[in-house]
């Protein structure tokens, strides 16, 4: 299996430079789970895109500090591999940035929280299990967004939904699979992010953000379901 992750983050601060880039993120991620799988990353903001669609089994896509309404020419490019991706049946797996730019790709919407800035961690109600997951009725990952899905693109079912953001996690049949949230960030890494950032919020964001943390991320079971979601794809 050969999969392409399109790395969409933006930020070059001192803290990014203190820990792994989304690229690493995202290989140790897959590598977790599918050792053997080759992973090619791209740093879409560096001009880096995959040249044909066809050499890859998959796409995964991952967060960025960015809105998917910045007029920069990575994003409008990024825009035209999903819909190449899609056209061609090639499966496409979305985080943060990621599950909303194929939602707009696509022809759904993004737009504002309409809450605060949502950091920490979040619990995702599963309303419809896609066949690639266990059957569970909830999950958490991290979170880090102050945007989502606010209509989903045409033929696109939720799969799960959390308060204040209803397309918490969406699929559209077996070729689209989607999360507002962060399966790719660890543990240590969320803490030091909401150290990081928390103060650039209203005192009640970080104070619920830190409360979240000793609940958990269930990063490895959500990686788990992107590779057997890759699977099927190239089954089918």
């Amino acid at each position: 299996m050969h999969i392409a992750v399109l790395a969409t983050n933006t930020d070059d601060s001192a803290f990014a430079a203190r820990h792994p880039r989304d690229v690493e993120k995202f290989r140790a991620m897959l590598h977790g789970v599918r050792p053997g799988w080759q992973v090619t990353a791209f740093d879409l903001p560096k001009g880096q895109f995959p040249e044909d669609v066809q050499g890859f089994d998959g796409f995964l896509i991952g967060g960025s500090p960015s809105s998917v309404h910045d007029e920069d020419a990575w994003i409008d490019r990024l825009m035209a591999v999903i819909q190449q991706a899609h056209e061609a049946g090639k499966p496409l797996a979305g985080a943060c940035f990621g599950h909303q730019a194929i939602a707009k790709a696509l022809g759904g919407n993004v737009g504002p929280n309409p809450g605060p800035f949502v950091l920490g961690t979040a619990e995702t109600e599963v309303i419809a299990p896609a066949p690639w997951m266990e059957s569970v009725s909830r999950f958490r990952l991290a979170a880090a967004h102050g945007e989502q899905v606010t209509a989903l693109p045409p033929g696109a079912e939720v799969i799960g939904q959390t308060p204040g953001c209803p397309a918490a996690c969406y699929r559209i049949g077996t070729r689209i699979f989607a999360t507002q949230y962060h399966p790719e960030m660890t543990p240590a890494f969320l803490a030091a992010l909401v150290e990081e950032f928390a103060p650039q919020f209203p005192a009640e964001v970080g104070a619920e953000a830190r409360a979240s943390l000793p609940l958990g991320s269930e990063g490895p079971r959500f990686a788990e379901w992107i590779a057997r979601f890759f699977e099927q794809a190239k089954m089918v």
